[in-house]
């Protein structure tokens, strides 16, 4: 067992980036922190460093119990990390979700199933005022 590893291959073995590529763009892009300072995907990592990952719009905390560069199964992997998470990043991920599009900003691209049901019940109705005049 190493006493470092790098951390791109690292947060690959753990499971956090489904490919080592990923996990390399997570760190070029800054999105992988250790101790608040933005690390290169070379940057080497010692057990019970606590590394944060962005991951739009939460940031998830893991601190480091085994340094490995080879990829183990899902039932190790609490042997390998601690997840460190704030309780306060899970209900922000709920309320993203709850929300709906995080992405896509209001009003752009084509409406959503509930925005189009919404739009033809203010415009069909009242379409020329005719509505009034029919029963007459």
């Amino acid at each position: 067992m190493n006493d470092v590893a790098r951390v791109d291959k690292w947060l690959w073995a753990a499971r956090i980036y489904k490919t080592r590529s990923l996990a390399a763009d997570a760190c070029k892009n800054s999105r992988v922190t250790i101790n608040g300072v933005n690390v290169k995907p070379s940057h080497t990592i010692k057990v019970g460093e606590v590394i944060s990952v962005k991951k739009s719009p939460v940031v998830y905390s893991f601190r480091v119990l085994k340094c490995i560069e080879q990829r183990v199964g899902a039932k190790l992997l609490p042997e390998v990390y601690e997840n460190v998470t704030d309780p306060k990043q899970y209900e922000l991920l709920e309320m993203s979700r709850i929300s709906g599009f995080v992405d896509r900003a209001r009003g752009t691209g084509r409406p959503t199933k509930k925005e189009r049901r919404a739009l033809d019940a203010f415009v069909d109705p009242a379409m020329f005022g005719f509505e009034e005049f029919d029963e007459e």
